[in-house]
């Protein structure tokens, strides 16, 4: 297994982890998985307080299928950010809002969305893009579908979303401010939208719902 990532509760109080714990470790095997050949994930909710035994670094996996499975190390800088869902997921009265230009228009958006006012919520305010702790779900590899818990049936809520780049040409507007000044691939840094490296189905994501009635369901991961 691979380490992924290590989130704290007093960064992210959107975890809401169970009892005690109050940090979150994501690993996965660096391996395609039946159904979806995407890696298997584990999550471990840990008392940060009764972790003792620290590795200066993890250790390297034997094999890996996939390099774009084992992510460079890097350190997140969690910001709280406001976002609406996917267009798919609103009915038909919002989705003819949201493609007319003259509500648009109204509200000082700039005239390059005029030929498609909708891409506007698509690209500046609709799902981010990059690594992010719940929120909406991403949608576009395929339609909405439902996400049920497997041992109650419940809805399950998403966790944690693993992405494979922090922004693309549409979405720069979500670049970070201290980020904007290296944000153009060079040869120093030629692809500056994925720190990570990571790459999941050739540039998808994988988002991580659990169940909100116990932490010891099994959760589930989508890539979208």
């Amino acid at each position: 297994m691979v380490p992924v990532a290590q989130l704290y509760v007093r960064d992210l109080p959107l975890l809401r982890p169970p009892g005690r714990a109050d940090l979150l470790q994501v690993l996965w095997c660096p391996f395609d998985h039946e159904p979806d050949d995407k890696p298997l994930t584990a999550l471990f909710w840990r008392t940060a307080a009764e972790v003792d035994d620290v590795l200066a670094a993890p250790p390297e996996p034997f094999e890996v299928e996939n390099d774009g499975y084992v992510p460079e190390p890097c350190l997140l800088a969690p910001e709280q950010i406001t976002e609406y869902p996917n267009c798919m997921e609103l009915g038909a009265e919002l989705q003819q809002q949201l493609a007319d230009w003259s509500r648009w228009q109204a509200a000082g958006v700039d005239r390059r969305y005029a030929p498609a006012p909708d891409e506007f919520y698509w690209n500046e305010l609709s799902v981010i893009p990059g690594w992010k702790v719940g929120g909406w779900t991403r949608w576009g590899l395929t339609d909405p579908v439902p996400r049920l818990c497997n041992a109650c049936g419940t809805g399950m809520d998403p966790l944690l979303t693993i992405a494979s780049s922090e922004w693309a040409s549409n979405t720069r507007s979500w670049i970070p401010y201290e980020d904007q000044a290296l944000s153009t691939a060079s040869l120093d840094n030629p692809q500056p939208w994925n720190p990570t490296r990571l790459d999941l189905a050739r540039g998808y994501d994988l988002q991580l719902h659990v169940c909100p009635v116990s932490p010891d369901h099994p959760h589930i991961g989508l890539i979208q």
